[in-house]
C-alpha cells in the first residue's frame, strides 16, 4: 500500500480540497437530510429528471428547505441540473443503496457527530470527552451494555457487525484448520463468533469472556440454539490487570477487540492470553489495519474511525498501523507465525504463538 507516499494534487485542486474540508460538516448533514427526507429517492425514481416544483409537491418539507438542499446537492455532487430538471449521480446511488455507506453514515451521525466537537479536549485529556453527550461513563462499552440511547446502540452494533459478518465465514476455516478443542473467545460481544464456530466445528468447546452485560446477552442466545453444553462464560474486565484469564485453551480468539485498547493495554492483555494457552496453542487476532488495505477509501475510513475511539470510545485506542500493533505483540512475548490480509471487507488475521 503506497497511497500516502506522494502529494497528488495541484495547487488549485488542493485549495478546492481545503474548501471541502472546511465545509465537511455541512456536506455530511445535508447529504443525510437529502437521504432521509426522501429527496434523493424521489429524484432517482424520475429517470428523465424532476423539476424543483415537482419536488415541492412530493416532499413533505417547506419549499425553501427543499431548494437549499438540492442546491447544496449540486456542489456536493449528488445531483446534476440540466434544462431545469434534477437527476442523481453515481455518488447518489451509493448513498442510497450501498450498505457499507449506509452503515458508516448512520454510525457517524447517531454515535459520533455531536461528540466529535470535543476532539481537542479528548486528545489533551486522553479521555472520551465526547461520550458525555450521552451520559457519564468511563468508556462507551459500559454504556452499550446498559443504557446508551437505542438509536445510537443500533447504529453502533450495525457498524460493528457489518464488518465481522463478512469476515467470519471466510476466517472460520483458517482458525479451525488447527483443530482446537477448547477456545477462549475474548470480547465475545453478542456471541456471533461462538455460534458460527459451533455450527462449523462440532468438537470445539468455547468460553466467552467479556463484560457482564455482554455475557448475559450472549448466554441466552447461545443456549436457545442448543449449544449450552459446549459453552462457558467468564465475565470480567480485561482492563483490570489483576483479573486472571481462565486457562487450558488450545486457542484464544479476539475479533475487532484489541483496537479498543492502548498500546500498553494490548501488551497486558496479550501477556495474559499467553498464560491461558495450552502448550502449542495459538492466539488468533482479527483486526482492521489501515496500512493493509486494498483500496485507499478503506484506509481513509479506518483512519477516521480512529477518531471515534479518541472521542467516544475510550480516549486512547485506534484502528492501528499493523507495524505499531505487531510491536505490541512482540512486547508481550509472542511472535506472528502467520498473516492473512484482505479477509472480508478490510480485515487481517494474525496467528501468534509464544516465542
Amino acid at each position: 500500500m503506497n497511497f500516502y507516499e506522494k502529494e497528488k494534487l495541484t495547487a488549485l485542486q488542493a485549495k478546492e480540497e481545503a474548501q471541502w474540508i472546511t465545509f465537511a460538516p455541512f456536506v455530511f448533514q445535508a447529504t443525510r437530510v437529502l437521504r432521509d427526507s426522501g429527496i434523493l429517492t424521489t429524484v432517482e425514481s424520475h429517470r428523465e429528471g424532476i423539476t424543483l416544483e415537482q419536488l415541492n409537491e412530493k416532499i413533505n418539507l417547506p419549499a425553501y428547505g427543499i431548494r437549499v438542499l438540492v442546491e447544496a446537492a449540486l456542489g456536493i455532487g449528488l445531483l446534476v441540473l440540466s434544462e431545469g430538471k434534477y437527476k442523481i449521480t453515481k455518488t447518489t446511488y451509493f448513498i442510497l443503496h450501498d450498505e457499507l455507506t449506509k452503515v458508516n453514515m448512520d454510525f457517524t451521525h447517531d454515535v459520533c457527530y455531536n461528540g466529535m466537537y470535543f476532539l481537542e479536549e479528548s486528545i489533551k485529556n486522553q479521555k472520551p470527552e465526547g461520550l458525555k453527550v450521552f451520559g457519564e461513563w468511563p468508556t462507551i462499552y459500559q454504556a452499550l451494555s446498559t443504557n446508551l440511547p437505542e438509536k445510537a446502540k443500533k447504529s453502533w452494533f450495525s457498524f460493528d457487525h457489518f464488518y465481522s459478518d463478512y469476515a467470519f465465514p471466510e476466517v472460520l476455516p483458517h482458525v479451525y484448520h488447527y483443530k482446537p478443542k477448547t477456545l477462549l473467545d475474548i470480547g465475545g460481544n453478542t456471541g456471533k463468533w461462538s455460534m458460527q464456530s459451533f455450527a462449523h466445528d462440532p468438537d470445539v468447546n468455547i468460553t466467552i469472556m467479556d463484560l457482564p452485560g455482554y455475557v448475559d446477552g450472549a448466554k441466552g442466545k447461545i443456549e436457545s440454539l442448543g449449544y449450552g453444553n459446549r459453552i462457558k462464560f467468564h465475565p470480567g474486565n480485561v482492563l483490570d490487570d489483576a483479573h486472571k484469564f481462565p486457562q487450558g485453551f488450545d486457542a484464544v480468539w479476539m475479533s475487532q477487540f484489541l483496537d479498543c485498547f492502548s498500546d500498553d493495554e494490548i501488551v497486558s492483555i496479550l501477556t495474559r492470553c499467553k498464560k491461558a494457552l495450552n502448550p502449542g496453542g495459538r492466539i488468533f487476532i482479527l483486526e482492521t489495519f489501515w496500512d493493509r488495505q486494498r483500496f485507499e477509501a478503506s484506509a481513509f475510513s479506518l483512519q477516521q474511525t480512529s477518531l471515534y475511539f479518541t472521542v467516544m470510545a475510550n480516549g486512547n485506542s485506534q484502528m492501528y498501523d499493523s507495524k505499531v500493533f505487531i510491536k505490541c505483540v512482540e512486547r508481550a512475548g509472542l511472535k506472528v507465525v502467520e498473516e492473512k490480509d484482505y479477509i472480508g471487507v478490510s480485515h487481517t488475521l494474525l496467528v501468534c504463538q509464544p516465542g
